[in-house]
């Protein structure tokens, strides 16, 4: 049986599953989904099985039901979630996340349409856990291929919205520690995992934080987690710093995180989950990119601000064109960021201020 007779636009599900656990970045892609959903399928009931700390962002999302997977708790995860999910049969499970961990929980969601990647993107070999499959079409963004999973059920409307909710206290926390005028933030550190190299020198951040300062007057913010890398930039960027920074690095949840993303006037980040939630809430992000392919997995509505030395660093590395490498390579070279040169970014930033700073046109 076919997946368009399975289930058609005549035959609307009811109850409609999303498995996507990580990470924060990949988590917000899904939120125009959901979006699109509520918009379109208003009667069908959504849950969405996300994991502990991306579920501290999202799980206020109004008309989810959200269910949160923890896995620091090893097996017993898995038999908690078996226990809340007993009994329960879902008409559509889409199984986001092509990895190991997430096709064996999906063993644990009952579903009549199992939907995950193509083969060419079916990592881990998720299509054994899957009984559909989504067009094959790998050349393109993370926010593309997302909706490319309601496309398979024959949605093909887009609601390119996040209106992720910010309570009033994590707005308070801004408002008690961030002036008026313009605001630079600066998340400085991409997630630490082995031969990923996307973090851009700290005294590269502490030259531009300045020059901003100077050319506009902006307040610096540093923000990011309390690992000890993180804390360690933080310390650097305000030691070699003239206009002292704000440093909230290790300092904010991230709904706080959130909120100082939406008074920010403009983010500077490399690959990174704060550069997809400055994304989410209209705030231009001047990504800086040389190991990965920003039009993979670069901030999404600011691909025109985006620094992109990954083709140079694709031909020094592997000697062919981006369009000859598989999609998604990544550039495993300690020194690969040093190729983000601070005139690169400060153009992006002028042409920022020159255009007044504005706002992604976005749904919020």
């Amino acid at each position: 049986m076919s997946l368009h007779r399975k289930l058609s636009l005549a035959t609307l599900p009811k109850r409609l599953c999303i498995l996507r656990l990580s990470a924060i970045g990949d988590t917000c892609h899904v939120v125009p989904l959901v979006r699109t959903l509520q918009a379109h399928w208003p009667e069908t009931a959504i849950t969405w099985v996300i994991g502990r700390v991306e579920a501290s962002l999202l799980s206020d999302i109004p008309g989810v039901e959200f269910i949160t997977f923890d896995k620091r708790n090893g097996w017993k995860g898995y038999t908690e979630l078996r226990s809340r999910l007993a009994g329960r049969r879902f008409d559509v499970l889409l199984n986001l996340q092509a990895a190991l961990r997430a096709s064996v929980l999906s063993r644990l969601i009952s579903a009549d349409i199992r939907l995950g990647y193509d083969k060419s993107r079916a990592k881990d070999f998720q299509w054994l856990f899957t009984n559909a499959r989504i067009v094959s079409n790998p050349r393109v963004h993370q926010q593309e291929t997302m909706f490319a999973f309601l496309e398979a059920l024959g949605l093909h409307e887009r609601v390119l919205s996040w209106n992720i909710p910010i309570p009033s206290d994590a707005e308070a926390f801004v408002r008690e520690r961030i002036g008026g005028g313009r605001v630079l933030v600066i998340s400085p550190c991409s997630s630490e995992r082995r031969n990923n190299f996307r973090n851009w020198p700290a005294e590269s951040y502490a030259t531009i934080a300045d020059e901003a300062a100077r050319r506009y007057g902006m307040q610096t913010v540093l923000t990011g987690g309390g690992s000890e890398l993180e804390q360690w930039y933080g310390e650097e960027i305000s030691r070699l710093m003239t206009a002292k920074p704000l440093n909230l690095i290790g300092g904010t949840s991230l709904k706080q995180l959130l909120a100082v993303l939406q008074r920010a006037d403009v983010l500077i980040s490399p690959d990174s989950g704060p550069a997809h939630m400055a994304n989410t809430v209209g705030t231009p992000v001047i990504g800086l990119y040389a190991s990965s392919n920003p039009f993979r997995t670069g901030p999404y509505l600011s691909l025109k601000w985006t620094v992109n030395r990954y083709p140079d660093a694709v031909r020094e590395a592997f000697g062919k064109t981006v369009e000859e490498i598989a999609w998604g390579k990544r550039v495993r070279d300690p020194s690969v960021m040093e190729r983000i040169k601070v005139n690169d970014v400060m153009q992006n930033l002028d042409a920022l201020a020159e255009a007044g700073f504005p706002r992604l046109l976005i749904g919020r």
